[in-house]
């Protein structure tokens, strides 16, 4: 009976060491509570409007609410940068990372360093990257368009996402190659550059698909260029800065990151969670509407593809002469 007894009160204790074990694994379960997604372009424009169908969508995968929170400046960098020295790396707060994330570090004194301060999470897409005008312009091409900034110098003016984005330094890249002198109008994101040619405060602006195509198909805007490797389906009358001669295919990636050091498990369930989101119908409609092409990364890949955005990144800079001194 004693043997018996001791049996039974080690068989307990067993019991309740794997219960304290356990309990904390149930406790920590993900999610728990709403996660905050920062959206570092403003409300309205094309990126807040991917952001936020990718994340209704997750939301339902994830059994939480996936919030986004509008933190725009920067061209993109000052809603991450703030999320990679604020914010836990518990998996409830995460971000765009766009292109200019690994551009700004070879331009600017930063903040962070996108090769240690982030957890690379999923690479989603690019965007499809044009230059258009008011649809009564007199320029009916890009060529057209040209002719008239090299004969005019200091006259063009064109707006783009901000300065040290994609379309500024691929504006300043075919400036120096045409030997044009045209004046830049950083915005804070596409829907006021958008509204900036319309009400004819600029001349052109450069930006995504996502932020011009309502116009564009209203008929108040007029695709002269676009960036990617081949004429789109939905512009194809529009050449390419390929074909043209200039060298150039871009489609400014971006993706979502954490802070830097999360658990691997919750990097997964929210890869998971935003690949679910990314092949959903709503978000495949959305792209093909603004005629974007994904261009997903696993979160292995996307950490191994932000060293090579960051070399690329340098390279481009370089060139440009924006390098910071």
């Amino acid at each position: 009976m004693i043997f018996n007894t001791h049996r039974g009160l080690g068989l307990v204790f067993i019991g309740l060491l794997l219960f304290l074990r356990v309990t904390p694994a149930v406790a920590a379960e993900f999610p728990t509570k709403p996660i905050t997604f920062i959206c570092p372009w403003p409300a309205g424009g094309g990126t807040d409007v991917s952001m936020r169908v990718l994340s209704d969508v997750a939301s339902k995968v994830l059994g939480q609410p996936v919030i986004v929170d509008n933190k725009p400046g920067g061209s993109g960098t000052v809603g991450v940068a703030a999320m990679a020295a604020t914010a836990k790396p518990d998996g409830y707060t995460i971000g765009q990372t766009s292109v200019t994330v690994f551009r700004y570090p070879h331009m600017f004194k930063v903040s962070y360093d996108p090769l240690k301060d982030f957890t690379y999470i999923i690479q989603i897409t690019g965007w499809t990257l044009g230059v258009v005008v008011k649809n009564d312009a007199p320029w009916k091409t890009w060529n057209d368009f040209i002719a008239y900034a090299k004969a005019n110098p200091g006259k063009v003016t064109y707006a783009s996402p901000g300065a040290g984005s994609t379309l500024h330094l691929l504006m300043e890249k075919i400036a120096q190659k045409e030997g044009i002198k045209w004046v830049h109008v950083p915005m804070k994101g596409g829907a006021e550059s958008a509204m900036a040619v319309l009400g004819g405060h600029v001349t052109a602006t450069a930006d995504a698909s996502s932020s011009w195509t309502p116009q564009v198909d209203a008929g108040l805007l007029r695709v002269l260029v676009t960036c990617g490797n081949q004429r789109t389906k939905k512009w194809p009358h529009a050449s390419t800065l390929k074909e043209l001669g200039y060298g150039i295919v871009s489609n400014s990636p971006w993706g979502i990151a954490g802070p830097k050091g999360m658990d691997p498990k919750i990097v997964s369930i929210l890869h998971d969670a935003f690949k679910k989101a990314m092949e959903s119908p709503a978000f495949q409609n959305l792209h093909e509407k603004f005629n974007i092409e994904p261009f997903y990364l696993n979160s292995e890949d996307y950490a191994k593809y932000a060293q090579q955005l960051y070399e690329e990144e340098r390279e481009m800079v370089e060139l440009v002469g924006l390098k910071k001194k």
